[in-house]
């Protein structure tokens, strides 16, 4: 296989997955409301070729990321986005500025003596 079908038979298939409804999720009607699910969606993908007294080598791979973020809640009066609260992350940046004003302290603390 060349470089260049390589190459179409990967955006061949970021094609076929790059639909709307990877980002927006399928609508349902609960209660009154129309919940639409939303994502953030990335892709990546790479490849290449080498030749050498070896031989020859090609290869290529790629890689997709899909993210919750929360929902759109469609009603009769007005539509609003809710988001999703990533537990994980908040305890993570909490940790994170714990440290940062343990280490000030510190540093602080160090300058007075």
């Amino acid at each position: 296989m060349s470089e260049q079908e390589i190459v179409t038979s990967i955006a061949d298939r970021l094609k076929a997955s790059g639909d709307v409804k990877v980002v927006f999720g399928e609508p349902r009607v609960i209660e009154g409301k129309t919940i639409v699910p939303v994502a953030s969606v990335a892709y990546g993908f790479g490849g290449g070729s080498g030749g050498g007294p070896q031989g020859e080598g090609r290869g290529g791979g790629g890689g997709l990321r899909v993210k919750p973020l929360g929902v759109l809640e469609i009603t009769a009066e007005r539509t609003r986005f809710v988001p999703i609260v990533d537990a994980t992350r908040l305890a993570m940046m909490g940790i994170m500025a714990s440290v940062c004003m343990v280490w000030m302290l510190a540093r602080a603390l160090r300058k007075r003596r």
